[in-house]
């Protein structure tokens, strides 16, 4: 993967995505091969390790946004960054940046039920994002949205791209969304498809 690439992984229910998407992620291991991001064989460490390395290098986007319903939008975007042991003051920082970013700013202070569909996928988006990973990994990341929302939340990841040079991969079943990406990765049966 390149940086500031989009890669689609499309396929039918039941193919594999999201089990590859969860192994690409380091959330599951593989039963046999490696995966290098950052130069290290990811699946070498042990768990600790294994997860710091997830918080500070990779970035999660879920259909369902998992927002902690007691935080508002400006502390679920900061505990990434909490986690990876950044001060309240600079993980604040870079929050209210990435809400100004992605039109949010003025929701900063509003818990998720204060929230509608697009905003609090908006708000997974910038958690995603807190920490700098080298790829966030979105698994159908607008399959809850209605079309107008989602065609949005697409836009938001190219925007991204170019202006962060963030690099993503998409699991989807969005005929759109993948025709859009850099590249579409098919896998049928467990296998991707060449």
């Amino acid at each position: 993967m390149e940086e500031a690439e989009i890669i689609s992984i499309v396929g039918k229910s039941g193919a594999g995505k999201t089990t590859l998407l969860q192994i690409l992620g380091t959330l599951d291991r593989p039963d046999s091969g490696t995966i290098r991001l950052k130069d290290m064989d990811v699946f070498g460490q042990k768990d600790r390790k294994l997860s710091a390395f997830r918080n500070k290098h990779i970035g999660f986007v879920f259909q369902f946004h998992q927002l902690l319903p007691e935080f508002t939008a400006l502390e679920n975007i900061c505990i990434p960054a909490f986690i990876a042991g950044k001060s309240k003051a600079d993980a604040s920082k870079r929050a209210m940046e990435l809400l100004g970013m992605l039109d949010l700013a003025e929701r900063a202070e509003h818990k998720p039920s204060e929230l509608s569909g697009g905003e609090q996928q908006r708000v997974a988006v910038a958690r995603s994002l807190i920490n700098d990973p080298a790829v966030v990994f979105a698994d159908e990341p607008s399959g809850n949205l209605d079309s107008a929302t989602a065609a949005a939340l697409h836009q938001l990841f190219f925007r991204l791209r170019d202006e962060l040079r963030q690099s993503f991969v998409i699991v989807t079943h969005n005929d759109e969304l993948a025709a859009m990406t850099d590249r579409t990765l098919r896998i049928t049966d467990g296998r991707i498809a060449l």
